[in-house]
């Protein structure tokens, strides 16, 4: 498998981060040249920019301008690492992608899927994953599972009703790009999970 585009999406504490370490520990493993990214982040620029949307004095921070945050962080990691990477033939494991724009800001931030595309259009600069993994646990799990192991930052201080529109949205997105979704029972245990990854990906490395 070469030139292969993998994303991992989920709500928080639903084990994106675990999983990216894991499928990219086997891949390493197999001898697979890959390169690993996360968003917002992943460039100095994006950094800085993760700074802003995740540092919790900003609460006027307003939705839009979220929005418009993440896609420039996005347009920066697909020019420097993701198009390059990908050109040479690498895999990319993402964690986090444009999907999760539309669960956070297109679902959560009720700014419209239709809108958070077009936001989007100029900074994916027509790259897409070819696969994406939805660990799928509820909202409520996924914050029983990161009170008190994790710094709490400004995304986490948002209301329930946020976190349920965001899920509900990867429910939708999961059923609308079916052909590179795979939705995965994130309450699972760690191994059982990586497992049904490592399956998935197999099966499109024979493919």
């Amino acid at each position: 498998m070469k030139n292969f585009f993998i994303s991992f999406e989920g709500i928080e504490g639903s084990g994106k981060s675990t999983q990216v370490g894991k499928l990219s520990s086997k891949l390493r493993e197999e001898g697979k040249a890959i390169e690993v990214v996360r968003e917002p982040g992943g460039t100095r620029v994006g950094e800085l920019i993760r700074h802003i949307t995740h540092d919790r004095e900003n609460v006027e921070l307003t939705a839009v301008a979220e929005a418009y945050l993440m896609a420039a962080a996005r347009a920066q990691l697909v020019r420097d690492i993701i198009k390059p990477a990908l050109q040479s033939g690498k895999i990319v494991i993402a964690d986090r992608f444009i999907d999760s724009s539309f669960a956070y800001q297109g679902y959560g931030r009720e700014l419209g899927e239709g809108t958070i595309f077009e936001m989007n259009k100029l900074a994916i600069d027509q790259v897409f994953p070819d696969l994406t993994f939805f660990l799928d646990i509820s909202p409520e799990v996924g914050f029983a599972r990161r009170n008190g192991t994790e710094k709490v930052d400004r995304l986490d201080l948002q209301q329930k009703d946020f976190y349920e529109r965001v899920y509900r949205g990867y429910k939708k997105l999961a059923q609308k790009y079916k052909e590179r979704y795979v939705v995965v029972d994130g309450s699972k245990s760690i191994d059982d999970v990586a497992e049904g990854i490592w399956m998935e990906v197999i099966e499109k490395i024979k493919g």
